[in-house]
């Protein structure tokens, strides 16, 4: 999976190399943005969380919207540090492979993922899965380490 984070309506620019990676370090391991952006001092997030969804969420969309529904489907946390992420080269990589519960019931079709705050069920980031995922009891679904989002 990955993302492309370069739009700004009404400006033709691009932000530079540093400022992707930083702006990456902020909202993937909560590092703050010399002059700029601080990581929320009173309550920040300490991970972000990964849904699973049977059709694209869309932008106006949140974590809920087409959300997977099989029995024992659960979204998963990833901590939102360097242990959870890797940033290098305008590149943010997941560690760890993130496994969702087992499917103990029901049926669908897993085509995209998003990337969000967990309890407002805000979404940061979304796409599609490199692979449709076909669920079925005993089907346990799982994105890989390595997984990348682009800056």
């Amino acid at each position: 999976m990955f993302f492309v984070i370069n739009r700004c309506t009404g400006f033709n620019m691009s932000k530079s190399d540093y400022f992707e990676n930083a702006l990456m370090s902020l909202i993937f391991q909560g590092t703050a943005i010399d002059d700029i952006a601080e990581n929320d001092s009173s309550s920040p997030a300490t991970a972000l969380t990964l849904a699973l969804h049977t059709a694209d969420p869309g932008e106006s969309g949140d974590q809920t919207t087409n959300e997977a529904t099989y029995t024992g489907y659960a979204r998963q946390s990833v901590s939102r540090n360097s242990s959870g992420w890797s940033i290098s080269g305008n590149v943010v990589s997941l560690i760890d492979n993130v496994v969702f519960p087992v499917a103990t019931a029901g049926s669908e079709t897993l085509t995209h993922y998003s990337i969000g705050t967990g309890s407002s069920d805000r979404v940061l980031y979304y796409g599609v899965l490199d692979t449709s995922v076909a669920v079925v009891p005993g089907v346990q679904p799982r994105i890989t380490a390595g997984t990348v989002t682009e800056g």
